[in-house]
């Protein structure tokens, strides 16, 4: 099997009242994806907690009847509460077909402070996991 560079597909969600910007590893394969934003897997949780923290409804994100996340809810909620989201690489290779961190070699990190530069009102980076961690 040969081992190829994926670029990332998204580009950043900077919204430019954005006090945190919140950054991942890098987004599953397309085929797990239930919307083209981040955090797309139906299987992720995280859209239902910020549901369930935000909303005390874990669907809240969730298009109704179908099993994918609302895109269009989702933007607007993180505009309105001033959420950046981006992830730590712009390229990779997965070693393996898959989702997970530990299997996704970084060929190309993210410019992270060249983001913050477009924030002027972010005061917080946090991260979503382990591999996000280990690369700031």
């Amino acid at each position: 099997m040969e081992l190829k560079t994926e670029k990332h597909p998204l580009e950043p969600f900077l919204p430019q009242n954005a006090r945190i910007l919140m950054l991942g590893s890098f987004p599953p394969p397309k085929a797990r994806w239930s919307m083209e934003f981040f955090y797309p897997n139906w299987i992720n949780d995280m859209w239902r907690i910020w549901g369930l923290i935000f909303h005390n409804d874990k669907t809240f994100f969730e298009s109704k009847g179908e099993k994918r996340f609302d895109k269009e809810t989702i933007e607007s909620f993180c505009k309105e509460k001033g959420v950046a989201l981006y992830d730590t690489a712009k390229e990779v290779i997965r070693l393996k077909e898959n989702a997970s961190d530990k299997f996704l070699e970084i060929t190309t990190p993210t410019d992270i402070a060249g983001l913050i530069s477009q924030l002027p009102r972010c005061t917080a980076v946090v991260t979503t996991g382990e591999k996000a961690t280990d690369e700031i």
